[in-house]
């Protein structure tokens, strides 16, 4: 047995060989060049992240308290910021880790910041100012624990299993591809046909929200039904894409077969209908765009980089007037701000305030013990069979509050607050960063000339759920759990862990 110790910023050292094939060792992606390029970009980075970008916000006129809150989040804006700073400048791809403090830099730090010097917010808070300051510790405390459960993963080395009877990797099988392929254009096929055709996708959100109602896929009482319309009208689709695009990146004979060719073209022409920006949400497309990218360009550290720095622009700038396709052009309010920073204090980023109405929540009501966690995870039982099934935690706490508009987030953090606590939130949120370090090194080998191949099934999964993090951080995990669940259901189609299979398909 042989095992692969990687230290951040290190190459991997190879551990006392036995019998058996080296373990894939990923090479180590520093060159003269990148290292003097790193060392020039590290300063104004570092400064612009930690520094810069929060001295702009605080300097922007507002009317917000300079009390313990406004420090905290300060301390937490520029915490992020160096994570974040680290997860760019780092000589390996941190796919996971890096999306991780890419949200939280944005939507947990800049965002509510600029709330907190504006004095404005997208919802109001109904509890007393120390919940928010509760929150915000919560917050850094929670980061806290993902570092070191990032850590602890990082003193652990990997082992490589030998083969023993034909079983290797996880692979994707090419008959099962080829039934996900075919379960893409059937499931995708019948939600454009249940909607009235492609062109109800080139209208507006609004739109499709009302042809799926009219579809009587969905009822008053749940939502199972219109879910799983969408879920696997859009999720195989994606998945196939992927795949295809995969074997095109890193197979010379698969580029020259014109069958798989014209595969992925025709993938390409469904995924431009059911996952096109104007049909489908934001964060969802998100997902699309980011998972494309890193399956794409899977050992591209210029690629990684990019998309954690142009993301954070893009989030800040571009992403709260993204939402014109929400509305048709009667209903659609372009938003009208005086400054740069109004829009994060008054659209999307409402996740810092609604952790500190669910602890508002949770002290009038007490937590669930399990309960919201355990609607989540059984989201697809109806509740005509399930009548004491809990609602989306951001439903639930925006009903307390009175609000008529209850699609409100429920980050991660509040989640695990629901349910169990400050403890639980902490051990929740380690526990994620020992598994995101994990997976992101396990990727790191898995994308590389000694990996499973055009077909290896990590490469893909990883990338998917880097983009999906957005949705997951978000929330609530309510609305996030199905298309999870239809993606898993989805690999686990295609895997097989046949080695011999898996050597064939490898050329």
């Amino acid at each position: 047995m042989t095992s692969v110790q990687e230290a951040d910023g290190a190459p991997p050292v190879p551990a006392e060989r036995g019998p058996g094939p080296r373990p894939p060792v990923e090479p180590p992606e520093r060159s003269l060049s990148w290292s003097m390029l790193s060392r020039a970009l590290s300063v104004p980075l570092i400064l612009g992240l930690v520094c810069f970008l929060p001295a702009v916000i605080a300097a922007q006129p507002g009317t917000g308290l300079r009390d313990n809150a406004y420090w905290l989040q300060l301390v937490l804006t520029c915490y992020s910021g160096a994570r974040l700073a680290t997860m760019i400048l780092s000589t390996r791809r941190r796919l996971l880790q890096g999306v991780f403090w890419m949200f939280v830099y944005i939507a947990m730090g800049v965002a509510p910041f600029a709330q907190a010097v504006i004095g404005q917010t997208p919802t109001p808070m109904v509890g007393p100012r120390s919940d928010l300051v509760t929150a915000v510790s919560m917050v850094l405390l929670g980061c806290a624990a993902f570092d070191l459960g990032a850590l602890l993963a990082s003193r652990r080395p990997l082992r490589r299993r030998p083969v023993r009877g034909g079983r290797g990797p996880a692979r994707a099988h090419r008959v099962r591809l080829r039934l996900l392929v075919v379960l893409a254009f059937a499931a995708s096929g019948y939600y454009v046909l249940k909607l009235g055709g492609p062109a109800i996708f080139f209208t507006s959100r609004q739109e499709i929200s009302a042809s799926v109602a009219e579809s009587g896929v969905a009822s008053g009482e749940s939502n199972v039904g219109s879910a799983f319309l969408k879920g696997f009208g859009t999720v195989p689709a994606l998945l196939a894409l992927l795949f295809y695009t995969r074997r095109l990146a890193t197979s010379r004979r698969a580029r020259r077969s014109p069958s798989t060719v014209l595969v992925w073209g025709a993938l390409g022409l469904l995924n431009l209908v059911v996952n096109n920006p104007i049909s489908n949400a934001r964060y969802w497309f998100l997902t699309v765009l980011v998972s494309l990218l890193f399956t794409a360009f899977p050992s591209s550290a210029a690629i990684y980089r990019t998309v954690l720095t142009t993301g954070v622009v893009g989030a800040l700038v571009l992403f709260p007037y993204a939402d014109r396709f929400r509305y048709d052009d009667e209903g659609y309010r372009p938003p009208e701000s005086a400054s740069a920073f109004e829009p994060l204090a008054t659209k999307d980023y409402d996740q810092t305030v609604m952790f500190a109405n669910t602890i508002s929540w949770v002290d009038a009501r007490g937590h669930t013990y399990g309960r919201q966690l355990a609607g989540s995870a059984l989201f697809f039982v109806p509740r005509a069979v399930w009548s004491g099934k809990p609602e989306d935690t951001g439903v639930r706490v925006g009903e307390w509050m009175g609000m008529r508009m209850t699609n409100l987030s429920a980050p991660l953090w509040t989640e695990f607050w629901v349910d169990f606590g400050a403890a639980g939130m902490v051990g929740g949120l380690a526990l994620i960063g020992y598994a995101a370090a994990r997976t992101d090194r396990r990727y790191a080998l898995a994308v590389t000339r000694a990996g499973p191949g055009p077909g290896g099934v990590l490469a893909i999964a990883v990338p998917l759920i880097a983009g999906y993090t957005f949705i997951l951080l978000r929330g609530p995990l309510l609305q996030a759990a199905g298309k999870l669940a239809i993606a898993a259901l989805c690999l686990m189609l295609v895997t097989s862990f046949r080695d011999g299979a898996g050597r064939r398909s490898r050329s």
